[in-house]
């Protein structure tokens, strides 16, 4: 599957910084994608003259989280990709970004999604758009026209490449067929418990004289103290291994969060908001008050990472540790 690497240490800074990039698990046998192309999509957070702004702005984080304003692939601004005409490759866009939620669209392409956050689907065509959170990833195959056409990826509106078909002597192949399923265990809904998580802004907001870090949000009304180096000691709850959950995921504000659970994969099974076709990942965007919920089977013991992937809403209070014991 498609993943990523990043460090969890003064994050917004060093993700802003660019310490990201892509980690890619190829399958053990040939996938039928003959062509493949890794797509890191981010924005800067960087002035007119190129210097670094503030990564994360108090008056943000408590909002959807601070943008940058030069957006980019693979470190790119506004890149033209040259792609072999007639081909089908596959495109794996990463979201490497500390904020923003992209609505990858490819206006006039033939294009199916084969694979979410590096677990695979029954393909299926993209549709109008798609919404990649932070840290989510998308698996997309593109029949590339003939040669000399180019298509416009996009972020809704906003170009973010051109793609430029280029001639190729290769035979046009046909679609490849949906890639194996990863080795995930099942969840068994009718044995499974059900846990349920708020996702909240803190009763109080910072005060321009508070000491410490921020906090504007927080899981289950509490706020992760991103300096406390025992915060991971007291988890905000704690599974048996091998035990079967159900989470329901509740966002009671008006920004979307892409909520993340480290060392384990789950099944995402219904929204509130959306139709749902059922399928694994290991981060779910989740709308403004959407309440969806997910379910898994907790094979994976330690202490894990659960916390929403804006980086500054994770480094405010959104983030806590699920136990698996």
């Amino acid at each position: 599957g498609s993943y990523w690497y990043h460090p969890h240490t003064a994050s917004s800074e060093q993700l802003g910084r660019g310490l990201v990039g892509p980690l890619i698990v190829e399958e053990r046998e040939p996938s039928g994608f003959v062509h493949e192309r890794t797509l890191c999509l981010k924005s800067w957070h960087v002035d007119e003259q190129g210097a670094f702004t503030d990564f994360s702005v108090p008056r943000e984080a408590a909002r959807e989280g601070t943008r940058g304003r030069l957006s980019s692939i693979n470190g790119v601004s506004l890149p033209t990709l040259e792609l072999p005409a007639g081909q089908l490759v596959r495109l794996r866009l990463i979201n490497v970004d500390n904020t923003i939620t992209y609505r990858i669209n490819l206006p006039g392409a033939e294009s199916r999604i084969y694979a979410l956050d590096g677990n695979p689907v029954v393909p299926r065509p993209l549709g109008k758009d798609y919404w990649l959170g932070p840290g989510m990833r998308l698996d997309l195959a593109l029949r590339v026209p003939v040669a000399g056409t180019e298509l416009s990826l996009r972020n809704g509106p906003l170009r973010l490449a051109t793609l430029k078909s280029v001639a190729s002597t290769q035979a046009a192949g046909d679609w490849p067929p949906a890639l194996p399923a990863n080795p995930v265990s099942e969840p068994n809904l009718s044995q499974a418990e059900t846990l349920r998580f708020n996702f909240e802004w803190a009763a109080v907001l910072a005060s321009p004289n508070q000491s410490g870090p921020a906090r504007y949000w927080q899981i289950n009304g509490q706020a992760w103290d991103i300096d406390d180096k025992a915060c991971a000691d007291r988890p905000i709850a704690t599974l048996k291994k091998d035990g079967h959950y159900i989470f329901v995921l509740r966002n009671m504000a008006q920004y979307q969060h892409p909520i993340h659970l480290h060392g384990l994969t789950f099944k995402v099974l219904d929204s509130d908001r959306r139709e749902i076709i059922p399928y694994f990942t290991d981060t779910y965007l989740l709308g403004k008050n959407e309440t969806a919920r997910i379910a898994f089977v907790a094979d994976n013991p330690g202490a894990w990472m659960f916390h929403c992937h804006v980086i500054d809403h994770m480094e405010t209070g959104l983030m806590a540790a699920i136990a698996v014991v």
